[in-house]
């Protein structure tokens, strides 16, 4: 097992899980699932499933590596794969989908739940009072935090305040994850 993975693998994995299940997504709606993935396999096994960080971003939690890997694709739905791209030789290739079962399991439960949620419902979700992205906001207005990191200490301590905060409303509006961040 190796642990954490590339979040475009794990993307790759959600995105497969969802065509799956029929389940159009866009890159907002993927950052929305891949950091519920890694923030309840966090709480469930104590080590984070994605390496890297997440960003607070104005319509929620972001990894940027796994949002430039779609940022391509606009507001669409993901239609391909990322892929990873060797700067030595210039080709580009398949990156291999995580196979072990507790993040397999992770992944299907959290498609299951959430995938046919709106990027909307998603991001009205992740906003939640004293979740760990309105933490790190919050947060941000009285101490520096470069680009707005969710650390995995503060996903684990926060966010089981995902289901029990205010959430702001954003069911109406169409979220543009591109629009920069007014904290």
């Amino acid at each position: 097992m190796t642990v954490p993975c590339d979040p475009r693998a794990v993307a790759n994995l959600l995105l497969k899980e969802a065509r799956a299940r029929g389940h159009r997504v866009t890159n907002l709606k993927l950052q929305k699932l891949l950091f519920l993935c890694h923030a309840f396999y966090l709480v469930d096994t104590g080590r984070p499933l994605v390496r890297g960080s997440f960003e607070a971003w104005q319509y929620g939690p972001v990894h940027r590596e796994a949002y430039d890997a779609f940022k391509r694709f606009g507001a669409k739905p993901i239609t391909e794969d990322a892929e990873r791209f060797d700067p030595v030789t210039g080709t580009r290739g398949s990156i291999a989908l995580p196979a072990d079962r507790t993040m397999l399991d992770a992944v299907q439960r959290v498609v299951q739940f959430y995938g046919s949620k709106s990027p909307g419902e998603l991001v009205e979700l992740t906003h939640a009072k004293d979740g760990p992205w309105d933490h790190v906001v919050s947060a941000a207005t009285t101490s520096a935090n470069m680009a707005l990191k969710i650390s995995d200490s503060v996903i684990a301590e926060r966010f089981k305040y995902l289901w029990f905060g205010d959430k702001p409303n954003y069911k109406d509006k169409e979220p543009d994850e591109d629009a920069p961040l007014v904290a």
